[in-house]
């Protein structure tokens, strides 16, 4: 498997969609983002399902949204090793919004808009490809 790894910088809306895309299917625990108030940063580690790839993989990457001013959590698990299936990325007037399957979401208000996505590993072949109905 070849260790071709992704950088996507994301600065107007139309620019959401093609990342959101990319993470769809994403998984992550609970415990596995930090938001860092004085450096207005949110981070999340996710396992990403590499879409983009021709054999099923996955590869772990970093989500940042930056200039972050809040962030608001809905539905949010108890337990930090719950793992959650993260479904869009989404931006509405001056929010991030972050949806995840069993309605869990985070928004994020941000100054102005710049989501980095970045693998960081290399990735790994799996047998599970996410389905949809």
């Amino acid at each position: 498997m070849r260790d071709e790894r992704l950088t996507l910088l994301g600065q107007t809306p139309e620019d959401l969609p093609a990342i959101s895309a990319l993470l769809q299917d994403a998984t992550l625990r609970a415990e596995d983002l930090a938001f860092d108030k004085r450096g207005r940063r949110l981070v999340l580690l996710v396992n990403r399902y590499r879409w983009e790839a021709t054999a099923p993989s996955r590869v772990r990457s970093a989500l940042r949204i930056e200039t972050v001013e809040a962030v608001q959590r809905q539905n949010w698990p108890r337990t930090p090793d719950a793992v959650l299936d993260l479904l869009s990325l989404t931006r509405d007037a001056d929010h991030v919004i972050l949806t995840f399957a069993g309605g869990p979401a985070l928004r994020a208000r941000t100054e102005v808009l710049e989501v980095i996505l970045e693998d960081i590993a290399a990735p790994w072949p799996t047998r599970l490809q996410p389905k949809h109905d």
